[in-house]
């Protein structure tokens, strides 16, 4: 599941991306779409139903395309810049996690095995050639060994929080873009509004064909905002699910290594 996850999160990165060079590619005609349709405010109606057939002919695809152009750049390439990078983040992070699972209950009888033929030496020998932080951690505990049971107990301890600090790198990235991806589209918004009434106290008139350009600007900037801000979420709290079972794991193995170390100090 978690490697279904992780080549599913880097296709979504990778069809962004795709998305973002059609946009880079198209950006010259856009301009020149944007300027013709500020100088026909009044066919306003005429232009949005123009747009729907163009996002039932073109697809989803070209339809959110179009309506990130329609939203400016200015607004749009700050969210869009707070999604990439919140991605990127989130299956780097999910990527290491993955791979610093561990069968801990293999490993724990691997070690109470080679314990019996090798002594403490093989035991620590076992945990250096396994990947994740368990084994990091067990191998801390069993090098201070000859210092007794309550140094190992307070190694593995201590060397626990190390680990848990490097399971939680970049989280504290992520969550900034989440909080910030939304406050930017709700920038765009207030601007948007700002941009509609001082066309109002130019023309001195209020007029629904005055006001759509800045509204409609608004609008979009909250949305893709929203948009940005939930997907990164769903990653987020993924990756804390990540985080919390290793978390446990690596509390429960390490009073197993506990049991194992005092068995073998008995014998």
């Amino acid at each position: 599941m978690k490697k279904v996850f992780a080549i599913l999160s880097i296709v979504a990165i990778f069809s962004f991306g795709s998305t973002m060079t059609a946009v880079a590619q198209d950006s010259t005609a856009t301009a020149q779409t944007t300027a013709v349709a500020d100088s026909a405010v009044s066919d306003s109606t005429q232009v949005t139903e123009e747009g729907a057939v163009a996002v039932e002919e073109g697809g989803m695809h070209k339809g959110l395309k179009q309506k990130f152009i329609e939203g400016g750049a200015g607004w749009m390439a700050p969210i869009a810049f707070c999604l990439i990078v919140g991605l990127a983040l989130c299956i780097e992070r999910i990527l290491y996690l993955s791979l610093s699972s561990t069968s801990t209950k293999k490993l724990l009888n691997s070690i109470d095995e080679t314990w019996e033929k090798g002594g403490v030496t093989a035991a620590m020998e076992v945990c250096r050639n396994t990947r994740g932080p368990v084994a990091s951690i067990f191998y801390q505990g069993l090098s201070r060994y000859d210092e007794g049971i309550d140094v190992v107990e307070k190694t593995v301890a201590s060397y626990g929080g190390v680990q848990l600090g490097l399971l939680e790198k970049n989280l504290s990235w992520i969550s900034l873009f989440i909080t910030l991806s939304p406050s930017l589209g709700f920038l765009g918004t207030v601007v948007g509004m700002i941009q509609a009434f001082d066309k109002i106290q130019q023309v001195g008139d209020i007029s629904a064909t005055i006001v759509a350009g800045g509204m409609k600007v608004a609008l979009l900037t909250t949305v893709f905002g929203l948009i940005v801000a939930m997907i990164l979420q769903v990653f987020f709290n993924y990756i804390l699910t990540l985080i919390e079972s290793l978390t446990t794991d690596m509390e429960d193995s390490s009073i197993s290594l506990l049991d194992i170390i005092v068995k073998h100090t008995k014998k």
